[in-house]
């Protein structure tokens, strides 16, 4: 669908980003490991990483994981290995911490979070409040994430 769009309709290939919430979440790292290139940067929420690591660092696409820290669903350690074997990649290609964190977020929110944001289920609640939120958002939609540094709890 991605290729369709860029060959039929005038886009800014520097500005294809992909989001990927739950089962979303999982297809986005599935396509990400077959065609990174397509890609400008990628949110995945409240999900889990089902694709290969290696052609992503190699591509260099950046991620940026939020999840609750409770996640009914997946809970955060899914987010929390593909985070570290993403930046294990990253360090065994010899790239400076600064680029590493450009590269790959982990935001993992506490309940405060979704207590603040009216909500009581983390998983489908993030829906609600990562979609709103403005670090998040403004990561995936800055002039490009490499120049909007986020303070992620994990990063």
């Amino acid at each position: 669908l991605t290729e369709y769009f860029l060959e039929h309709y005038l886009i800014d290939r520097n500005r294809v980003y992909i989001n990927g919430y739950s089962g979303g979440g999982e297809t986005l790292s599935l396509v990400l490991d077959k065609r990174p290139d397509l890609y400008t940067a990628a949110l995945m929420c409240s999900s889990k990483w089902d694709g290969g690591y290696d052609t992503i660092t190699n591509a260099e696409v950046p991620v940026y994981f939020v999840i609750g820290d409770s996640d009914e669903y997946y809970g955060a350690e899914p987010f929390r290995q593909a985070y570290r074997e993403i930046r294990e990649r990253y360090e065994e290609k010899h790239l400076s911490e600064s680029e590493i964190s450009e590269l790959v977020r982990l935001d993992v929110k506490p309940a405060s979070y979704f207590k603040a944001g009216g909500v009581s289920n983390q998983h489908g609640g993030g829906g609600a409040l990562f979609s709103r939120d403005q670090n998040v958002m403004g990561w995936l939609f800055g002039e490009h994430p490499k120049q909007n540094p986020l303070d992620s709890t994990e990063s």
